[in-house]
């Protein structure tokens, strides 16, 4: 897998291929390590199964937040505390996990996305973000996710 460095941004879009789940939770400490200030939105596309998922419990382990890690798919939104005091530089302390697979941008305006969005101590990784477009931010990481093989995808980061 190709190692990004402090500098990826520069490069947009890029690519990579993981092999595996390591690989995946290799380049989701990579990029929460590579956030800039302010950004704390990160939008997660790709089909069924393509790791989107994959990704978002390796950020959780990665932050050691509290979990277990289950997918948010019937709940729409699920938050995890972050051991703040970890040794890693991270600045947050709370994940929010959200499938919006199901709503619509006024479904989230509903379910507290202005105050979610808002803290920047909050990391917020959604999954299918085409589907709440008009409520997004205009900063964020963009992550698609595309099936290669078994066990093997491409992702580009733009």
């Amino acid at each position: 897998m190709q190692k990004f460095n402090s500098k990826f941004k520069s490069k947009f879009p890029v690519k990579v291929v993981s092999k595996n789940l390591e690989d995946t939770k290799k380049f989701a400490q990579e990029i929460i390590e590579n956030l800039e200030q302010g950004e704390n939105l990160i939008l997660l596309q790709g089909n069924l199964g393509a790791g989107k998922t994959c990704f978002s419990q390796a950020v959780l382990n990665y932050l050691e937040a509290e979990g277990p890690f289950t997918s948010p798919t019937f709940v729409i939104i699920k938050d995890y505390e972050v051991d703040f005091k970890n040794k890693k530089k991270v600045r947050f302390k709370k994940v929010y996990h959200l499938d919006c697979y199901r709503i619509s941008g006024n479904d989230l305006l509903d379910l507290g996305w202005k105050d979610i969005i808002k803290n920047k101590e909050n990391l917020v990784l959604i999954e299918w973000p085409e589907k709440i477009s008009e409520v997004l931010l205009k900063k964020y990481v963009k992550i698609n996710f595309k099936v290669l093989g078994e066990g093997e995808r491409e992702v580009e980061i733009s």
